[in-house]
């Protein structure tokens, strides 16, 4: 059955999470920095609910690949980095999917904006 006590404790484990995310993760810090900045962006343009899906959909997979990154990398430390030249490696290729996926939302992003901008 729905338990109230527990769902309450899951989003303080959560809140934790993410509050520490912000504490401890400069890259979280600048993910959100530019997130704040196209949210103003998108009311001060009155953009349209379609492109407001599209960013925050991209924004959301920007901060859960870099929430990713951030556990796989805590977890990779866990093990003994220096153990095995893999785990180098491993590091820098979950640095490149927030990478992409960073650089794929900041296209959406001149793609939406870059008009408003030029009108």
């Amino acid at each position: 059955m729905f338990n109230i006590f527990r769902l309450g404790k899951s989003f303080g484990h959560a809140s934790r999470g993410f509050f520490s995310l912000i504490r401890e993760e400069q890259n979280f810090r600048v993910h959100l920095v530019f997130t704040v900045l196209v949210i103003v962006l998108g009311l001060y343009f009155h953009i349209p609910v379609w492109q407001w899906c599209l960013i925050i959909l991209m924004i959301m997979t920007v901060l859960v690949l870099e929430i990713l990154n951030t556990i796989f990398e805590k977890f990779l430390d866990m093990l003994k980095p220096r153990l095995h030249e893999y785990v180098g490696e491993i590091k820098d290729m979950l640095s490149a999917m927030v990478l992409v996926a960073a650089v794929a939302s900041a296209i959406v992003g001149l793609i939406i904006f870059v008009p408003y901008l030029y009108s």
